[in-house]
């Protein structure tokens, strides 16, 4: 006579029975005229100014992309894009600032700037001196970054005197959310640093979380859930503790990569990011008046 089965461990279920953020999906149209509303609260600065930094392939320039896409209503591919986490390199070698454009080819008031990405082994990619100097206003547009060392004073592309307007307004962390896991070390230390180098000068910032979709199946089915997936809500609450970036400053996003055509509720995702990250902003600069 044979032995009663064993029954199989349930499993448990990866999602939330009801969503964990409160977050409305029909925004979408306020968040644009908001956004497109949105005035400097200095009347020194013309745009606010946003700086992007994380590990290769985290999506930072498929962002930017997103963001203009979200606000256009069509695919934009002006920064290049095309890194994935795998890459040795970063496709992005220098400092590039994107305008962020509307329907009617309106340039509005923030910038937001590229820069190469994070790698782990301490002499190679982009340094933390250069994540400051740049936030700092001290790294002109253009400045091919170099493996070896961080830009000196010595250099043509070292802004001595920089302005308000040079100097970053908000720091945005971007983080691949199909790598959380496999993110070495090094890199989470890189971002402490500069956490804390900067947090002592008020710089607000921010994690927009990318590739919701490739780390939680049950998101990839249907981005609505993201708020609702437990994967989703445990790789954010492993972002935080790492880079030291309260939860509500984390931002779980689908950036544009495939598609020919824009979607609703991926674009209200980037666009509650970007109105978060420029009200930030925003707040930094009318601490300078």
């Amino acid at each position: 006579m044979g032995g009663q089965a064993q029954s199989k461990p349930e499993l448990p279920a990866p999602e939330l029975e009801k969503p964990w953020r409160t977050f409305d999906w029909s925004q979408k149209k306020e968040l644009i005229q908001k956004l497109e509303k949105f005035s400097v609260n200095n009347p020194d600065v013309r745009n606010v100014r946003i700086l992007l930094a994380g590990q290769i392939g985290a999506g930072k320039s498929s962002f930017i992309n997103s963001i203009n896409s979200a606000f256009q209503g069509e695919i934009i591919n002006e920064a290049i894009a095309g890194a994935t986490a795998g890459m040795s390199h970063s496709l992005t070698a220098k400092l590039n600032m994107y305008q962020v454009k509307n329907k009617r080819e309106e340039v509005l008031p923030f910038v937001i700037g590229d820069m190469m990405g994070l790698e782990a082994e301490t002499l190679s990619g982009l340094q933390v001196d250069d994540i400051i100097n740049a936030i700092n206003g001290h790294v002109i547009e253009d400045y091919k970054f170099k493996e070896s060392k961080a830009i000196t004073s010595e250099d043509a592309h070292y802004n001595q005197t920089p302005s308000v307007s040079d100097k970053t307004c908000c720091l945005v962390y971007v983080i691949a959310a199909d790598s959380v896991n496999l993110i070495k070390a090094q890199i989470f230390d890189k971002l402490k640093i500069v956490r804390k180098r900067i947090s002592e000068n008020g710089i607000p910032q921010v994690i927009v979380m990318t590739k919701v979709d490739e780390a939680c199946p049950l998101v990839k089915n249907d981005l609505k859930k993201i708020y609702t997936s437990k994967r989703i809500k445990t790789l954010m609450e492993k972002c935080s503790i790492e880079v030291g970036v309260p939860m509500s400053y984390i931002f779980p996003v689908k950036n544009y990569h495939e598609e020919i055509d824009t979607k609703d509720e991926v674009d209200v995702l980037i666009l509650k990011a970007v109105d978060q990250i420029v009200r930030s902003a925003n707040t930094k600069v009318e601490k300078v008046l």
